[in-house]
């Protein structure tokens, strides 16, 4: 018998159903609109920022680099645009064969694509690397009608540093360079990452190192409107970047020029410096090098020749190499002399052309019978000063000279000065370890007064000494920057020029020294350098040695080229006013009156008189000063 389903009965699960259905959609709605609401709502904010974010980017604006320009305005170092290939690593899946398929386009050497591989190395993935730099007008428009090939690929413009003089006064500007880790990481401790965004180079050495925070200005923003490509639709929003702070050298790089022809291809350092206020008129280092090889990453095979050369080119010798001062030290171990009383400006005492101490004779190259003070600086006297060293004492000695600024870093604004060498018996302690070597012995002050044993300064110690000598004992800090410029409106910040320090010296003795340096480029070691000037100029001969004779002669010719004496002299002019004070040394260059003066001489004739003399006939060594 067939059973018959009761109609209400199947209704009513079908109501049932439709309610659960009912239900379940509702449900489903109010979990919707719950999520709608806490999107919509709730996280409101956030999500408006991050859409904003997708749709808006923040692109930094790379501030102009400050210009360096000495005290007449001559630009040593300067800005221009010009076009850069660039990649994107993130961006090109076969990087090698995206530089093949980009040769073909333009112009990619060997020495492109490795320097392109170092600096891929030092940089981030997601930073674009130049490949190219420097493009012409013509490669740019290759490039734009086949950009479609290349993703990841774009030409930029960009600002490049240039140095218009090349490899003068280089040691002192400097140069820049990419930034790497390190940068970063000096960067980072600053809390400047933000200011550095956008920012390839900075500073590496010189000047552009020292006054990074004064050329590299401040980064602006602009914000940029983009399409889901990335690409860049309208600008919304721009902060411009202000430009670095320009320098403004006390630096004549006339003078500079003037000296570096003078060195020719010897090896050496000269300093001049105004005594009135410390300003550096010249810096020079020989052999010197070209910064403009850094700016884009220096090729290995450059790389190489500068480091390799047994030259040293990229030494500072100027303010790092500390020499032997030799019979230069002689004008301030006078006035130590004078100052302790232990010597008179009249007093002569024996010189029979040596002197005798423990046993042991130190010779000198002449007997004279009695010196005093005048002669013994312009005869060049050794035994005067074994003497007097004798009766100063180290320590006499050591206190003396240091008010001097000898033995310690004067403080100048080009980085990497070194402290040289003060000898005295607290010094020899820090210096040695074992008790023998500690001790200190007599017979080792007897060679410091003339110059020699431990004593080792830089050329910089030596004209900032002579500097200070001849302006009364007035201390600067010497400094290459006279001031800082805002090229925004003009305003000039100067450079401190106060002196630091007054040294307590005796007038009458300071003059004394000065007319005994006056007669030494008269009848003395410098004559023959200064023959017929129109002006009259104080200065010293000095010979530093290179190794031990050993109680043997020295003679020049039969010594290798790099064992030969160091040459060296010290100057002021005019004699009756002095607005220059420098320091020569000419490494290996035998006497002091054979090759450092002659030098000095071209660069005063162009201080004082604007012109270059010829170079005078170097001295017979025979008619030398000693060592």
């Amino acid at each position: 018998m067939t059973e018959f389903r009761s109609p209400d009965q199947e209704m009513q699960r079908f109501r049932r159903r439709v309610v659960v259905a009912l239900l379940f959609i509702l449900s489903c709605f109010a979990v919707l609109a719950g999520r709608f609401y806490y999107l919509q709502v709730v996280r409101h904010e956030y999500f408006h920022t991050r859409a904003e974010d997708n749709r808006i980017a923040l692109l930094p604006v790379v501030p102009n680099r400050g210009t360096i320009a000495d005290r007449n305005g001559k630009l040593l170092a300067r800005n221009y645009a010009a076009y850069t290939l660039e990649i994107n690593p993130s961006q090109v899946r076969r990087l090698d064969e995206t530089i093949d398929a980009l040769s073909a386009i333009i112009d990619i050497q060997p020495r492109d694509r490795t320097r392109f591989r170092k600096i891929l190395e030092e940089s981030r993935n997601f930073e674009s690397v130049p490949i190219r730099t420097r493009l012409t007008d013509e490669e740019v428009a290759r490039f734009v009608a086949e950009r479609y090939r290349f993703p990841g690929v774009e030409v930029q413009a960009r600002l490049f540093r240039d140095y218009p003089l090349g490899a003068v006064a280089s040691h002192m500007i400097g140069y820049i360079g990419r930034i790497n880790d390190r940068d970063l990481q000096r960067i980072e401790e600053r809390g400047e990452t933000a200011n550095y965004r956008g920012t390839d180079h900075i500073g590496k050495s010189g000047l552009e190192l020292s006054y990074e925070a004064e050329l590299h200005g401040t980064t602006g923003f602009e914000q940029v409107e983009v399409n889901a490509g990335g690409r860049a639709v309208r600008l919304l929003d721009r902060q411009a970047a202000l430009p670095g702070n320009d320098l403004e050298l006390t630096l004549d790089i006339e003078l500079q020029q003037v000296a570096e022809r003078a060195f020719g291809d010897r090896r050496g350092a000269l300093v001049a410096i105004e005594p009135n206020t410390g300003g550096v008129l010249a810096l020079v280092s020989m052999p010197t090098f070209d910064p403009n090889l850094f700016v884009d990453g220096i090729s290995t095979k450059d790389w190489q020749g500068l480091n390799d050369s047994p030259d040293l080119p990229l030494l500072n010798r100027a303010i790092y190499s500390a020499y032997p001062p030799g019979s230069t030290f002689k004008p301030f171990m006078a006035l130590a002399g004078l100052a302790a009383g232990k010597r008179t400006i009249e007093q002569r005492v024996p010189d029979p052309g040596y002197f005798v101490y423990g046993g042991h004779r130190f010779m000198d190259h002449k007997a004279r019978g009695t010196v005093d003070l005048h002669e013994s600086i312009v005869v060049s006297s050794n035994t005067y000063y074994y003497q007097l060293a004798n009766d100063l004492g180290i320590d006499g000695i050591a206190s003396f000279m240091r008010q001097f600024g000898f033995g310690e870093r004067s403080g100048i604004d080009v980085p990497g000065e070194a402290e040289g060498v003060l000898p005295s018996p607290e010094w020899k302690r820090e210096r040695f370890r074992k008790p023998e070597q500690q001790r200190w012995y007599g017979g080792e002050t007897i060679s410091v007064g003339i110059g020699q044993g431990y004593n080792a300064y830089t050329p910089l110690q030596l004209a900032n000494a002579m500097a200070i000598m001849v302006n009364g004992g007035r201390v600067f800090r010497p400094h290459v920057v006279r001031h800082v410029v805002n090229p925004r409106d003009g305003t000039r910040r100067a450079v401190e020029s106060e002196p630091i320090r007054q040294i307590p010296l005796n007038p009458k003795h300071v003059a004394a020294v000065r007319r005994a340096m006056v007669e030494v480029n008269k009848t003395g070691t410098g004559a023959r350098a200064f023959a017929g000037a129109p002006y009259e100029v104080g200065g010293k001969t000095g010979t530093a040695q290179v190794f031990s004779l050993r109680g043997q002669r020295y003679e020049e010719g039969k010594v290798a080229e790099r064992l030969r004496d160091h040459s060296l002299f010290v100057a002021f002019a005019p004699a009756e006013a002095p607005t220059i004070a420098l320091a020569v040394l000419v490494e290996n260059g035998g006497f002091g009156s054979q090759s450092a003066a002659p030098i000095a001489r071209q660069v005063i004739d162009f201080h004082l008189l604007g012109r270059k003399q010829d170079d005078p006939a170097p001295e017979d060594a025979a008619g030398a000063e000693s060592q």
